[in-house]
């Protein structure tokens, strides 16, 4: 049976805004624009076919932080990541208001 999370330390470039991304072994997308890509199956496995990007859709807040839910623009498949410390704060907010303006 595959572990639950594999640890990748790996530096990208983001496929969306062009930004040199340092990766800690957590890091799941771009601190600047937030966008992501569908690598995984299982966080950390690579074993995704898909490879799509995925864009950020929701920001939610708990006692813990935000957490942010990717959408793959390709396959349509949905992932909640946490934010880290270094994302652009004032695009988590524009997720946000873009959301409950959606909800309005």
């Amino acid at each position: 049976m595959a572990k639950r999370f594999q640890r990748r330390v790996e530096d990208f470039l983001c496929e969306r805004c062009g930004r040199a991304v340092a990766g800690d072994g957590f890091t799941n997308h771009c601190p600047a624009c937030l966008w992501s890509k569908h690598v995984d199956d299982r966080p950390g496995d690579r074993a995704a076919a898909c490879g799509g990007l995925m864009a950020p859709v929701a920001v939610e807040s708990t006692r813990d932080g935000q957490i942010l839910t990717h959408r793959c623009r390709r396959c349509g498949h949905e992932k909640r990541n946490r934010a880290a410390a270094d994302d652009d704060f004032a695009a988590l907010l524009a997720i946000a208001r873009a959301r409950a303006e959606r909800r309005d």
